[in-house]
């Protein structure tokens, strides 16, 4: 009686051990009101800045090791807001993303490094158009917490990297080649609801 006591209670401890594993995961989807993803390049002599305005996807977290984490996330190209209708348009065009041929850019991490206290390097495949190459992401646990509505919760992020145009074929019409700087600095600010 006293080792099928036993064994019950290795079993119950077992259960246990593996439930609170398993809470300890987390998902949250990227909200695309709360996110986007900036960028920054050479234009002749200064910088020039845009964004996209719809960023969406999903952060798995285990808030205990953050290194166990995973992110795929998607930025719509047809979201491109540069403040000029025309300028939109032509990078939009196939001199550059060819959209809607390809209409989103993807990111999935590989591997979370812990580099500071909230700070890791995200390795992972960066997709553009129908080229993908492997980037380092420095992203910014910016916290956990409550959302608007009772039982909600919210995780925040930072994420800056920098790419070369000419990489993902987006180099565009060599009349541009002087006007343009090839690299190009991102930074994506993300708000994700647990799920």
């Amino acid at each position: 009686m006293k080792n099928f006591t036993r064994l019950v209670l290795a079993s119950v401890l077992t259960l246990g051990l593996f439930a609170s594993a398993h809470a300890a995961v987390e998902t949250y989807s990227i909200d695309p009101v709360h996110s986007s993803a900036g960028f920054t390049l050479r234009h002749m002599i200064s910088n020039f800045t845009g964004s996209f305005t719809k960023v969406t996807g999903t952060i798995t977290v285990d808030r205990e090791n953050l290194e166990k984490s995973s992110v795929v996330a998607s930025i719509d190209v047809g979201s491109i807001n540069t403040a000029n209708d025309k300028r939109d348009a032509h990078v939009k065009s196939p001199d550059f993303f060819d959209f809607p041929k390809f209409s989103a850019m993807t990111f999935k991490s590989k591997s979370w490094k812990k580099t500071g206290e909230d700070t890791y390097d995200v390795t992972g495949d960066l997709t553009i158009k129908d080229i993908t190459k492997e980037v380092v992401l420095k992203v910014t646990s910016l916290g956990f917490g409550p959302g608007m509505k009772p039982g909600t919760a919210l995780s925040g992020w930072e994420a800056t990297t920098k790419i070369k145009k000419s990489d993902f074929g987006l180099a565009g019409p060599s009349f541009l080649d002087k006007a343009l700087g090839d690299e190009v600095s991102v930074t994506i600010g993300v708000e994700a609801d647990k799920i």
